[in-house]
């Protein structure tokens, strides 16, 4: 296909010595100052870019003006890259995650716990009624994070997936029903969607939560707003977004082997104000490698809670350096 964003995460190699992005310390979280976005970044080749606007310029021709202006042969050539990229890597958990497989675990828990604190505050009535409930899993790879967080947490999901091999494998695995902690209640994988986040269409209403974890870096910037301004339709009222993501400290850099980018929580903060989403609650993930980036949890909204969420806490700043998780 034209299009790629890759799910279960990106590689991306850092350079040790990164002027850009070793600057000053990034603070994210609810009720926490956030730093005003730097607008330079770098490639994996150690190559600057002088602002955001520069780069998807040249890398995608894209004009970030607010126009719809592109260069369509450099934009395709962005994504099949990608795509030929995601292609070539083992359809296994190892190789989703970029040899990092012992992740895993640790990712699972931190986004479970995240999950339900979320779904216990915006959605308390639907889970105390038992109300059937759909996940939609975007960047779903061999189906990692459905068979190990969402099955157990929803009663139906939908997996979006543009890698061909990597969707046959989930299916493979998850083509059979598994039972939930509620035996009358079949906790199953639904639909196999092989497309991409820049080309889906939601059916209306269908979910209660849509994950994106580690893809939508494969996105301009352009097709990032307007993907979650298309997702908001296939949001059940009172649903919700969580978008899972390596942060870069300060504005981003372009991995050129998988053509994707990797942004700052500033940098993800002005894209959420152009979606029209509101950030409800945001959280580190824990435990991972310190030679990996920093993952951040945002849950989106479509409009304002009445719930109030917790404020979120300082963290120690994790060093940018190189081994990224795919």
């Amino acid at each position: 296909r034209e299009g790629l964003w890759r799910g279960e995460g990106r590689r991306s190699c850092w350079m040790r010595q990164n002027p850009v992005h070793s600057e000053r310390r990034l603070h994210s979280g609810i009720g926490l100052p956030c730093t005003m976005m730097e607008e330079r970044g770098v490639d994996s080749d150690g190559n600057a870019y002088p602002s955001r606007n520069a780069m998807w310029a040249q890398e995608a021709g894209e004009e970030n003006d607010g126009g719809c202006n592109r260069d369509c042969q450099t934009r395709q050539q962005w994504y099949e890259k990608g795509v030929r990229y995601w292609e070539g890597v083992e359809a296994s958990v190892d190789g989703v995650l970029g040899g990092y497989g012992q992740v895993n675990a640790r990712d699972v828990k931190g986004s479970d716990l995240f999950l339900m604190e979320v779904l216990n505050e915006l959605l308390p009535e639907a889970l105390s009624q038992g109300r059937r409930l759909v996940a939609l899993d975007c960047g779903a790879g061999v189906g990692r994070v459905t068979k190990n967080l969402l099955l157990r947490r929803f009663h139906e999901v939908d997996l979006v997936e543009p890698v061909a091999h990597f969707l046959n494998a989930a299916r493979e695995v998850l083509e059979l029903p598994c039972n939930g902690s509620d035996s009358s209640a079949v906790h199953r994988a639904v639909n196999f969607y092989c497309t991409s986040l820049q080309d889906l269409t939601l059916e209306a209403s269908r979910y209660d939560v849509i994950w994106v974890q580690w893809c939508i870096g494969q996105l301009t910037d352009q097709d990032f707003i307007a993907f979650f301004m298309r997702a908001k339709a296939g949001l059940k009222p009172g649903g919700f977004f969580v978008l899972k993501e390596n942060i870069a400290r300060n504005g981003f850099v372009v991995d050129r082997t998988d053509s994707s980018v990797t942004r700052s929580d500033a940098y993800f903060r002005d894209l959420f104000k152009k979606t029209g989403l509101f950030l409800y609650k945001t959280k580190p993930q824990k435990g991972f490698p310190q030679e990996l980036f920093s993952v951040q949890m945002y849950a989106l909204t479509t409009g304002p809670s009445k719930s109030t969420p917790p404020v979120a806490h300082r963290t120690r700043a994790r060093r940018n350096e190189p081994g990224i998780i795919h």
